[in-house]
């Protein structure tokens, strides 16, 4: 069929693609990264983009540092450090559930403010909370484990987006204003508009809907992996992770990218006399599926973005709003309604190209018009609209509709809870400008 008038043919396969593609993640109808493969071959075979935009995924820093980070968790997991900074964690005696999964968000939270890497914190975190909870009686499958798992998974990225420098989509927002409007944000503004709500109030919430959706109970699980001394191994390990969290803490001082890092903190463990897993670990123990899985996200963005259909997404979005002067909450509800929508289909930056032409439209600060994106990236429905959250997905093992048991509930809370609550607060600040 001719594509509708005003659209290229790219733009039309480039949706049908998105449409089958994110639709088959969706509903789980085959594994994850079934799919990504099945991205990349119609992509090519009807040409809807050119083979360096389908495969840019693989030149991104970000898959990289998946596989870095699937390396090393394979590595905490063999070589025991993992059970070994779970007795550090909570010592001899396990804490109640509820004190456990709040310890958790507490802990994901203040690593938000000194490691700015959203998927090196989770990766770092996801094995060594994996085994606080075998420890804690908590085995893989059980609620209890989902639960600790989805703590430190959505605390890190939701949470995250209430530290300026916590996350990229932050620091992605905070370019394009820069570029697009010589506008730049200082830390302690961004902590004053998004910590109280978008922060502090999003971990109480994130604590209680783990205790109601995973109830569980602990109880300490003792084993021969238990010791009082490390092992060389894992003193070799523990200098490769300190090493690695020293190196992603600091990338504001040596500018190289966290991908790089947790690559070469990965390689050092397969390396001879210096690693701590034989060379054969990485084909026999490490589980590649989410490298193709989040290869393929990432080439699904790209193709959007290539053949405009992420733009024509947008702008259809943008037609139907009805902005008003002196309306503040209306103009709020519009606006971070759109963003939110629009998070699913287009990257971070792009809804901060119209955000001056909203600000105009509603009489605010520019700086109003662009925060009202940062809510909307931190509302993500979908497991599949954050990188991050797939990756600690996969390395959890967790099964996507578990996921969504957590995400859709914490989405309405959100929207209908936590979004007025932060409405009254940018009032209360003045961030409306009146």
């Amino acid at each position: 069929m001719p594509p509708p008038a005003g659209y290229s043919e790219q733009t039309v396969h480039a949706g049908a693609l998105s449409l089958l593609v994110i639709g088959l993640w969706a509903f789980g109808a085959m594994p994850e990264h079934i799919v990504g493969l099945l991205f990349f071959v119609p992509a090519m075979l009807f040409a809807v983009a050119p083979a360096g935009v389908v495969f840019s995924g693989f030149t991104s820093g970000t898959l990289w540092l998946v596989l870095g980070g699937l390396i090393i968790a394979e590595a905490v997991n063999s070589t025991g450090l993992g059970v070994l900074f779970a007795r550090l964690l909570i010592g001899r005696e396990a804490l109640s559930y509820r004190k456990l999964i709040a310890a958790i968000v507490l802990i994901c939270s203040l690593m938000c403010i000194v490691m700015p890497a959203t998927v090196s914190r989770i990766l770092l975190l996801v094995p060594i909370m994996a085994a606080v909870a075998k420890r804690s009686g908590l085995p893989p499958g059980s609620a209890g484990y989902d639960g600790v798992a989805l703590a430190v998974i959505v605390t890190n990225f939701q949470v995250g987006t209430a530290f300026l420098p916590a996350n990229a989509p932050n620091l992605v927002l905070a370019g394009a204003a820069e570029t697009l409007y010589r506008t730049s944000f200082t830390y302690g503004e961004w902590l004053l508009v998004q910590l109280p709500v978008m922060g502090v109030l999003k971990a109480l919430v994130i604590i209680v809907l783990i205790w109601l959706l995973f109830p569980d109970k602990t109880r300490i699980v003792h084993t021969d992996e238990v010791r009082a001394l490390m092992s060389g191994n894992e003193k070799r390990l523990a200098v490769i992770l300190a090493a690695a969290v020293i190196l992603w803490a600091t990338d504001f001082v040596h500018r190289v990218h966290p991908g790089w890092i947790g690559l070469a903190a990965g390689l050092a463990t397969l390396l001879p006399y210096i690693g701590v897993m034989p060379v054969t670990s990485f084909t026999e123990r490490v589980k590649l599926s989410p490298f193709f899985y989040i290869a393929a996200i990432l080439g699904l963005g790209a193709v959007m973005v290539e053949t405009s259909l992420s733009r024509a997404l947008a702008d259809a979005l943008q037609s139907g709003l009805q902005l008003q002067r002196g309306e503040d909450l209306i103009n709020f509800a519009i606006l971070t309604a759109l963003s939110t929508a629009t998070s699913v289909i287009v990257n971070v930056a792009q809804p901060a190209l119209l955000a001056d032409h909203f600000a105009q439209a509603v009489g605010w600060p520019l700086k109003a018009a662009l925060m009202t994106i940062v809510l909307g990236f931190t509302t993500a429905l979908f497991p599949f609209q954050v990188p991050p959250f797939l990756v600690g997905v996969q390395v959890a093992g967790l099964k996507l509709p578990r996921v969504m048991r957590m995400t859709v509930p914490l989405f309405l809370l959100s929207v209908f809870v936590l979004l007025p609550i932060d409405y009254l607060w940018w009032r209360a600040i003045g961030y409306f400008g009146n």
